[in-house]
């Protein structure tokens, strides 16, 4: 039975890995998937899903406005699809998240989605709160902060190393830009506690 996941965590946990890693469980079972990605997010060049440890595959973008469940009828009558897979599902528009869940449930395709959940500011993403919200199954990619603790919030840095307040939600950046933390520390470099605070 076709389901639609939501694969959400902070950024540096290797949703990308993971998504790889599984896209190549069905290949090397002889199926076919899709692969989508952020047009916005170039890191790795365009139309590139890449890890921080050095794998990476090719794949579509996806951009506001695009129709996905268009695009992956379309896909499917070319040929054997097997599963869909979209990376950076943040980016995604509240829309775009219903018409993947008409791919799931009209098309019979499973959908994973990876992505983050909350941005700088605490704040769930348009996308990841829609997927909240209609995804069959959630799971959770864990990293730690550097305390140890499991870290479920972001910073985002400025160029002298300190944690911004405001600004944009979306910003595309790596380890140079944001730094995951456990929601103390996190509270802690907006200056909401104390870093000792228990």
């Amino acid at each position: 039975m076709a389901k639609l996941y939501f694969n959400y965590s902070t950024m540096n946990a290797g949703k990308s890995t993971v998504l790889l890693q599984a896209a190549h469980n069905y290949v090397e079972n002889g199926m076919s998937p899709y692969l989508l990605t952020a047009d916005l997010d170039h890191r790795a060049g365009r139309g590139q899903i890449a890890s921080r440890i050095g794998i990476a595959q090719a794949a579509d973008t996806f951009a506001p406005g695009d129709d996905l469940f268009a695009r992956i009828a379309g896909r499917q009558a070319e040929g054997r699809l097997d599963c869909v897979f979209v990376d950076e599902a943040q980016f995604l528009q509240p829309a775009q998240v219903w018409q993947l869940a008409r791919v799931v449930d009209d098309l019979r395709l499973p959908v994973l989605a990876y992505g983050l959940r909350v941005d700088f500011r605490g704040e769930l993403f348009p996308g990841s709160a829609t997927l909240l919200a209609l995804a069959d199954e959630m799971r959770e990619v864990r990293t730690i902060c550097h305390c140890g603790r499991k870290a479920t919030m972001v910073i985002r840095q400025g160029a002298d190393g300190q944690p911004l307040h405001e600004g944009d939600q979306i910003q595309v950046g790596g380890n140079e830009t944001y730094v995951s933390l456990c929601r103390r520390h996190w509270r802690a470099a907006m200056g909401d506690c104390a870093p000792d605070a228990p």
